[in-house]
């Protein structure tokens, strides 16, 4: 599931009385969407509680959870977990880059004809 969609589902949650907190490693997007409590991880998309086989690792992340849900102090507070990621910090130069390695010419284009055809759609009042 992705963030956007958990952190709506937390401040609907949350507006029905019943407490939540996002373990997240997308902190723009989940703190963008006001959740009222994120521990942020700054791990890879889609591990947001550490590397595969660390139940130490995993356990300290889910009882700092616990404990943001029980000692915040108001809404949308953010703490960062103080761990860092086991293959060191490589990952992050191939997710923040302007070239974008994963996409090849032929899926730009695709993705511009698309930018165009909405931008085409909207300006008709079709969007």
């Amino acid at each position: 599931m992705c963030h956007q969609t958990v952190s709506l589902v937390a401040r609907h949650l949350e507006a029905n009385g019943i407490p939540t907190v996002i373990i997240g490693n997308a902190r723009d997007i989940v703190e963008y969407c006001g959740v009222p409590r994120l521990l942020f991880t700054d791990f890879p998309l889609g591990s947001p509680c550490g590397q595969p086989h660390e139940p130490e690792l995993q356990r300290s992340i889910v009882n700092m959870a616990l404990d943001l849900l029980e000692k915040a102090t108001g809404p949308r507070t953010t703490v960062q977990a103080p761990f860092t990621w086991w293959r060191g910090e490589d990952w992050k130069r191939t997710i923040f880059t302007q070239e974008q390695p994963w996409k090849d010419e032929e899926s730009e284009k695709e993705w511009l004809a698309k930018k165009e055809l909405y931008r085409q759609l909207k300006a008709e009042g079709k969007v």
